[in-house]
C-alpha cells in the first residue's frame, strides 16, 4: 500500500504543484484590478453579511488507512459546528457538502447532509467541481446561504499536511482596502473593468475549489504512505519482540526436556 500511494502521490503531487503558479497568478491580477475598483462592494460575492445561514464544504478521502487524515477533519467540522456556527446549527442553518466518502459516514451520523460526491476524489475533473462552484455561488448571491467555508488537508510535501479552514464566500482576501484602493495599476482595460471582474471572478473561485481539491488528494496519498511506512516499521519491531519471546520459550522447553532426561537416567542408576 505503501508503494501505491507513492506512486499515485507523484502524479497528485505534480498536478498541485503545477496549478499553484496558475492560481497565485491570477489571484495577483485579480488583487491588481480589484484594487483600483470602488464598486467591488456593490458586486454580490463580495457582500459581507450575518453568518446566519452557513455552508462548509467538507474533503475528505473514500478509503481509511491513512492515519488521522481523516479524523482530523472530521474532528475539526465538529469543533466548527459546537464553537463557532452553534446557534445556526441548532436553528438548522447549517449545510454540509461533503466530498469523499469517510466524512461523510461520520457527519452523516449526528448531522443532515446536504449534498455528497464520493467520485471527485477518484476522478478530479475540473468540469465536476466547477459544477459544486457554481451551485454555491448561485445560492450565496440568491441569499439561500450568508457564507462557505471549506476544510481541507493542504499539501505541503510527502510528510505534512496541514489542517485548514478557508473563506470561500463572500471573497475577503483580496487587497480591496487601505494603499490597495486607488493605485494606478498599467493596465488597459477591454472593454471595461468591471466586465472583466465580472468575468473573472467566478473563474477564480472555481478554480481555487479545484486546487483545495487536489490539494486534498495530494495529501491523503502523502498520508496513508507515511501511515504505511510506521505501520511496517511497527509490525516489524513487533516481529523481532515475537520471535526473541519465541526463542526464549524454545529454549526454556530444550532445557526443562534435557533436565527430565538427566533428572530419569540418575534415577534408573541409583
Amino acid at each position: 500500500m505503501k508503494m501505491v500511494s507513492a506512486s499515485k502521490l507523484r502524479k497528485a503531487q505534480g498536478a498541485i504543484l503545477n496549478l499553484r503558479p496558475y492560481s497565485n497568478k491570477l489571484n495577483e491580477i485579480l488583487q491588481n484590478l480589484s484594487g483600483s475598483s470602488d464598486s467591488l462592494d456593490a458586486m454580490p460575492l463580495f457582500q459581507k453579511r450575518g453568518e446566519e445561514r452557513v455552508a462548509i464544504v467538507v474533503i475528505s478521502s473514500n478509503r481509511g488507512l491513512c492515519g488521522a487524515f481523516n479524523t482530523n477533519i472530521v474532528k475539526k467540522v465538529e469543533s466548527m459546528l459546537k464553537e463557532e456556527y452553534a446557534q445556526q446549527e441548532a436553528a438548522g442553518n447549517v449545510s454540509l457538502y461533503c466530498i469523499g466518502k469517510k466524512a461523510k459516514e461520520q457527519l452523516a451520523k449526528h448531522h443532515t447532509i446536504t449534498w455528497s460526491n464520493e467520485t471527485l476524489v477518484d476522478n478530479s475533473e475540473f468540469e465536476e467541481i466547477a459544477k459544486l462552484g457554481e451551485q454555491l455561488m448561485a445560492d450565496f448571491m440568491e441569499k439561500k446561504i450568508d457564507c462557505v467555508k471549506i476544510v481541507y488537508n493542504r499539501f505541503l510535501n510527502q510528510a505534512t499536511q496541514e489542517l485548514v479552514q478557508e473563506n470561500f464566500l463572500p471573497i475577503s482576501n483580496l487587497n480591496t482596502e487601505g494603499e490597495g484602493r486607488g493605485l494606478n495599476h498599467d493596465y488597459i482595460f477591454e472593454p471595461d473593468q468591471q466586465s472583466i471582474l465580472t468575468e473573472l471572478i467566478p473563474k477564480i473561485l472555481k478554480l481555487q475549489l479545484y486546487k483545495t481539491l487536489l490539494d486534498s488528494i495530494a495529501s491523503e496519498h502523502g498520508a496513508r504512505m507515511t501511515a504505511m511506512h510506521k505501520a511496517t516499521d511497527n509490525a516489524t519491531e513487533i516481529l523481532k519482540d515475537l520471535r526473541l519471546k519465541y526463542n526464549n520459550a524454545r529454549q526454556s522447553s530444550i532445557t526443562n526436556e534435557l533436565i527430565e532426561i538427566v533428572s530419569g537416567a540418575e534415577a534408573l542408576n541409583n
